[in-house]
This record gives C-alpha cells, sequence and structure tokens, in this order.
C-alpha cells in the first residue's frame, strides 16, 4: 500500500492535478459571487412586488418564489441547461450555472429583504414623510439603509450556502471544485485525499466568509452607537 506522501504525490502533484483543484476553486467561486449578484436583484425587485399594493405583482412574487423553493436545485439547473437555455447554441455553462444559481437565491433573498423591510417600524416610515420625502425616498433613504443592516446575518448566511450548493454544478459538466475532485478520483482511484482536500477547501471559504461578514455586522454595530 502507497504511503501518505505518495498518494498525496499521486492525487495532487502528480501531472499537475493541483490545478484542477485550483481551476475548480476559481469556478466555484465565479458561480457563486455572479449567482448571488443576479440573486439580490432578483431577490430586491420580487420583495418590492411581494410588498405592493398591487394584488398582480404580489400573485406573481408568490408564485415565482413558491415554484422555485419547492423544486430542488440540482433539478433546476438541468431544466435551464437541458430545456430553457437549451435553443441558445453555444452559451458557455458558466453563464447557465451562474442565471440558475441566480434564479433560484432570487427567491431566498426576496425573503430575506421583505423581513428586512418589514422589521422596521411603521414610525420611520410615517417619520419620512412627515419630512416631505414620497414613497420612494422614504424606501431608498430611511428604510432600506436600516432594512439592509437587520438582514446582514441572514443575507450572509445565503451567500455561504450558495457556495456549497454549486457543487451540483457538475451535473452539466461544469468543473467546479467537487468536479475538479471527482475527476482527481477517477484518475488516481483514490478517493479519500482528492474529495477531503475539497471538503477543506469548502470549510475554509465558508469559515472565512462567515468570520468576514461577522467583522462587517459588529462594524456596522458600533456605528450605530456612536
Amino acid at each position: 500500500m502507497a504511503s501518505l506522501g505518495e498518494q498525496l504525490y499521486t492525487c495532487l502533484i502528480a501531472k499537475e492535478r493541483w490545478l484542477l483543484i485550483l481551476e475548480g476553486l476559481g469556478n466555484t467561486l465565479l458561480i457563486a459571487l455572479g449567482a448571488i449578484i443576479l440573486g439580490t436583484l432578483i431577490g430586491g425587485i420580487l420583495a418590492l412586488m411581494r410588498l405592493s399594493n398591487n394584488w398582480l405583482l404580489r400573485g406573481i412574487s408568490y408564485l415565482y418564489i413558491t415554484i422555485i423553493r419547492g423544486v430542488p436545485m440540482v433539478l433546476q439547473l438541468m431544466i435551464f441547461y437541458f430545456v430553457i437555455l437549451a435553443p441558445i447554441k453555444g452559451m458557455p455553462k458558466m453563464v447557465i450555472a451562474i442565471i440558475s444559481f441566480g434564479v433560484n437565491s432570487g427567491a431566498y433573498v426576496c425573503e430575506i429583504f421583505r423581513a428586512g423591510i418589514q422589521s422596521i417600524p411603521v414610525g420611520q416610515t410615517e417619520a419620512g414623510r412627515s419630512l416631505g420625502l414620497n414613497k420612494w425616498q422614504t424606501l431608498g433613504y430611511i428604510v432600506l439603509p436600516q432594512a439592509f443592516k437587520a438582514v446582514i446575518p441572514t443575507y450572509a448566511n445565503e451567500f455561504i450556502v450558495l457556495i456549497k450548493e454549486t457543487a451540483v454544478a457538475g451535473y452539466i459538466a461544469m468543473r467546479d471544485l467537487t468536479k475538479a475532485a471527482d475527476l482527481i478520483r477517477n484518475a488516481t482511484f483514490n478517493a479519500w485525499i482528492p474529495l477531503l482536500a475539497s471538503a477543506v477547501i469548502y470549510l475554509c471559504l465558508t469559515l472565512g466568509l462567515a468570520k468576514l461578514f461577522g467583522t462587517l455586522e459588529r462594524r456596522m454595530a458600533r456605528s450605530d452607537r456612536r
């Protein structure tokens, strides 16, 4: 049986297989970043629709959230790849992955933003209107800044969950971090080193992001006390 050093060399050093891990990590981060940006835009629009007085807009938003949250992410990814975006020839898999994960994230971000906006006391809105601000100015200058601070923890959690969810991108042959580890496993017939290495990287990413957002939250809390 090969020693630990020999197994590490075979799985990560030989034939520069570590580059697969690096490429997969880069793709994972790019998918997650693109998806959270798209999801934030979609979620913001849906949140405003949910809070609208127009029943049609509320209904569309509710239907969107119900469908997206009720269907598994991996199935949504495959539907986008094999059905919805299939007629568009030559579309990069990276773009398809970002759209798929972004559309999914939008439903969850919507509920995060909606809860944050509704957590702001009605008196804040009334104070803005009494100062002569219209509905949108009150929302932009008074309500949203306070709501943003309130939703930082749950928004950060959504980003962290999104990073882990990208592990299913391999279903459309996207070479993310998990897929890279699986390719090394197939090539070397060694499962535990590449899979454990990718697990450690995911763990470092999630812990690092949790600490980063925690620091941001504490700094914003200190600025409120000044």
